[in-house]
């Protein structure tokens, strides 16, 4: 299956309303988020509100484009409210996405998406660590929006993407 058949049948699954991610199908670098807001919702499109332009700013000062990544989320859909149930239901999508693209570097933005994937808690303890799992290379890191409200944060996650950088040239 390519990503244009797993998108019709995740729209079947969940909705017309889904954020199922944007990017190649052979990108290198993959970005993995909790989920989808409202602005992205509405534009169905991942990372295009305050916290996706913060992003975009921070990839394009360590080289990184936007459009060479795949960018998508644990979540493709905002729930009311985010439940074990509902994650469960939406990872396996995720699954079959990082298996299509197979991405030398997946970048994990925040705790559900670490927790989801890895199977780890506290992006805190393990951002910045490259850790190898089942073949891929994995770059925990914290979600863009800590990074824009929390200055020590925000150097932290700075930091990381200069190592996200180095790793992929």
């Amino acid at each position: 299956m390519d990503l244009k058949g797993l998108k019709k049948e995740s729209e079947k699954k969940l909705g017309l309303g889904i954020v199922f991610g944007e990017g190649p199908s052979n990108a290198r670098v993959m970005i993995i988020a909790e989920g989808p807001g409202e602005t992205e919702i509405k534009l169905k499109r991942p990372f295009v509100g305050r916290a996706g332009k913060f992003l975009d700013k921070i990839l394009k000062k360590n080289k990184l484009e936007r459009k060479k990544i795949y960018i998508t989320s644990v979540l493709k859909t905002l729930p009311d409210k985010i439940t074990k149930k509902e994650i469960k239901k939406q990872e396996q999508i995720l699954q079959k996405q990082i298996k299509i693209i197979k991405p030398k570097v997946i970048v994990l933005l925040g705790n559900l998406a670490l927790a989801t994937v890895l199977n780890l808690s506290s992006v805190t303890r393990y951002h910045g660590e490259v850790i190898k799992k089942e073949g891929l290379t994995y770059f925990p890191t914290f979600h863009p929006a800590a990074a824009m409200r929390f200055p020590k944060i925000r150097k932290q996650f700075e930091n990381d993407f200069k190592r996200i950088s180095k790793i992929v040239h």
